[in-house]
């Protein structure tokens, strides 16, 4: 049913780093990109980062030079590593995965939460 598990987020001091990982479940073939959205309240959701199955990523202005996202395609599985975090860092990440089998259709995960303390 294209179901996502997210882990690693947590509490963790301005200025250092964490890593988040997603794995998308269901038929190889079926997953396109993936990438992660970040959601604060009283905020629109954010695009964060998003890398292509061949390698194209996009980043956020706001993390660009401190996160990187990567990808494993055996695995339908991306990682987020963020560095140098700062408190507007703060939010909800939530994973994403893009369904090859329903155009402009996609997969949602719970989200995990990311606390960044001054």
């Amino acid at each position: 049913q294209g179901q996502l598990v997210e882990s690693g987020g947590g509490l963790v001091q301005a200025g250092g780093s964490r890593r988040l990982s997603c794995t998308a479940a269901g038929p190889r073939d079926s997953i396109g990109g993936m990438g992660w959205y970040r959601q604060v309240p009283g905020k629109e959701r954010e695009l964060v980062a998003l890398i292509q199955k061949g390698g194209t990523t996009d980043y956020a202005d706001s993390v660009k030079g401190r996160f990187t996202i990567s990808r494993d395609n055996a695995r339908n599985t991306i990682n987020l590593q963020m560095n140098s975090l700062k408190p507007e860092d703060t939010g909800v990440y939530i994973c994403t995965a893009e369904n090859l089998r329903r155009i402009g259709v996609w997969f949602w995960g719970q989200g995990t939460q990311v606390t960044v303390s001054s």
